[in-house]
């Protein structure tokens, strides 16, 4: 099965005590899907992490573009009928990202046709 990538651009909030990135510019965000590594996991990189991923269910991505779900380190909600904002916590603070919603529908599409794909050898 093939490895999903997608770019999406964001704007992201935190509450770090040193921002990490200019909170008023949109950002490319990384977006992966392998369903070799985790069927039921995708992994968000931010910019300006270090390189740090979040991974967390596809699923609660899904169920957060109609309704607010989650209640650990990572929620998910819609924001209006365009947005969608994903917020993560840790130990140095909340990262609020905000996507636009269409972003989000097409990545979690093409994880679902990955997924699909038959396996050959």
């Amino acid at each position: 099965m093939s490895v999903v990538e997608q770019y999406a651009r964001a704007h992201i909030v935190t509450d770090a005590a040193v921002p990490l990135i200019d909170e008023l510019q949109a950002v490319p965000v990384t977006l992966r899907y392998d369903p070799d590594r985790d069927p039921r996991s995708v992994r968000m990189g931010l910019p300006g992490s270090g390189g740090r991923e979040w991974t967390f269910g596809r699923e609660l991505l899904e169920e957060g573009l109609r309704a607010p779900a989650g209640s650990g380190d990572v929620r998910v909600w819609p924001c209006g009928r365009v947005q969608v904002v994903v917020e993560f916590h840790s130990a140095q603070g909340v990262s609020v990202v905000q996507f636009e919603r269409r972003a989000l529908l097409r990545f979690l599409r093409r994880t679902y046709m990955a997924a699909a794909e038959p396996v050959t050898h």
